[in-house]
């Protein structure tokens, strides 16, 4: 057989294990966060878009 092809006839064979324990999975209540996030911005808006500006103008050059 070549790349991208199969044999029809494994489509029908197919076993799926579906059995999943809780053990294996990630508490994700250990990870909560409660709280704020506070950011402080230091540069002006006319200093950020010019920043930006550089950025689209390496990237447009790599």
């Amino acid at each position: 057989m070549g790349f991208g092809s199969y044999d029809e006839s494994e489509q029908d064979n197919q076993e799926y294990d579906t059995d999943f324990d809780d053990d294996d999975g990630l508490d994700t209540e250990d990870n909560t966060h409660e709280g704020d996030v506070e950011y402080e911005f230091t540069a002006s808006n006319d200093e950020l878009l010019d920043r930006l500006e550089d950025i689209k103008e390496t990237e447009k050059n790599t």
